[in-house]
């Protein structure tokens, strides 16, 4: 069943687990993401990229996941990220997108909240969720974000942002990256914890690929709530289908995009028992 973005976050919060917001592509992806849903009994949340926009149709993405997510008892979220142009979430709060991401982090904060404030006005009016950025996460290895500056989120300035603009849920930059680390990675708890102290809405980590699982873990007990997981799915897929052709010289499409579908639902699952957070 599809329902607001908000609606499973909100549960999330009230009993400290994480859910899943697994980066999607195409069919075997959705159904990828949704299959280990109902598999786990959990909620998930399909997240489509302004990104691929130009590869993918939303109109018919949504109606997609729509009929989908209409066919399973788990309750299941569309959801618009990274979008930085009012145009391509005006679109999709038309053909039905559950909550839309506005990233204005690349912005001052003043300017940032102007423009926030501007969307969730519009997406609120038709029902749907917003989630919003301060702070930005560097680029890793593997991802194909554009890259940001890495500045973490200041927690005062959380406070004002979400006060100022009647955002739904944020996103908090406290040292992971988009894609796989480089290196140790740097993730500061403690900062998360101030901003879980002064703000009330759920918190998002962005960059939940190659973040180890302790740390994801501790995340979750200090307010973070929704999980966005990209490029480990990818690099399972990629993996697969470069091994593949390197031994087999006759294959049919429709064998392949099967084969790639069972790959992936295992890293799936992975991460939605891990945002459980069921040793809590």
């Amino acid at each position: 069943m599809l329902v607001n973005t908000l609606e499973i976050l909100k549960d999330a919060q009230k009993d400290k687990y994480a859910v899943a917001a697994f980066n999607v592509y195409n069919l075997e992806t959705v159904q990828a993401a949704i299959n280990v849903a109902v598999k786990e009994n959990k909620p998930v949340i399909i997240a489509l990229g302004e990104r691929y926009f130009p590869t993918v149709d939303v109109e018919g993405f949504a109606a997609m996941v729509h009929a989908l997510a209409a066919k399973v008892p788990v309750p299941v979220a569309l959801h618009l990220d990274h979008a930085y142009e009012k145009e391509s979430i005006i679109r999709a709060i038309r053909c039905g997108f559950s909550s839309v991401m506005y990233d204005g982090s690349k912005f001052d904060l003043e300017e940032n909240i102007k423009h926030t404030k501007e969307i969730v006005e519009i997406a609120h009016m038709a029902g749907v969720s917003v989630e919003a950025e301060i702070g930005s996460l560097a680029k890793g290895a593997y991802s194909d974000e554009e890259e940001g500056s890495g500045t973490l989120t200041d927690p005062q300035s959380a406070r004002h942002f979400v006060e100022e603009t009647g955002v739904d849920f944020l996103a908090a930059a406290i040292g992971t990256v988009h894609g796989m680390s480089q290196g140790e990675p740097k993730i500061n708890l403690e900062l998360l914890e101030k901003i879980q102290e002064e703000v009330a809405v759920p918190l998002v980590l962005h960059g939940g690929s190659g973040t180890p699982d302790e740390i994801i873990s501790e995340s979750i007990n200090r307010g973070i709530c929704k999980i966005n997981v990209n490029t480990e799915v990818s690099m399972a897929a990629v993996s697969y289908l470069k091994e593949y052709f390197e031994t087999n010289d006759i294959v049919h499409l429709s064998t392949v995009m099967s084969d790639v579908q069972e790959t992936i639902e295992p890293v799936m699952t992975k991460f939605v028992q891990l945002f459980s957070n069921s040793k809590r």
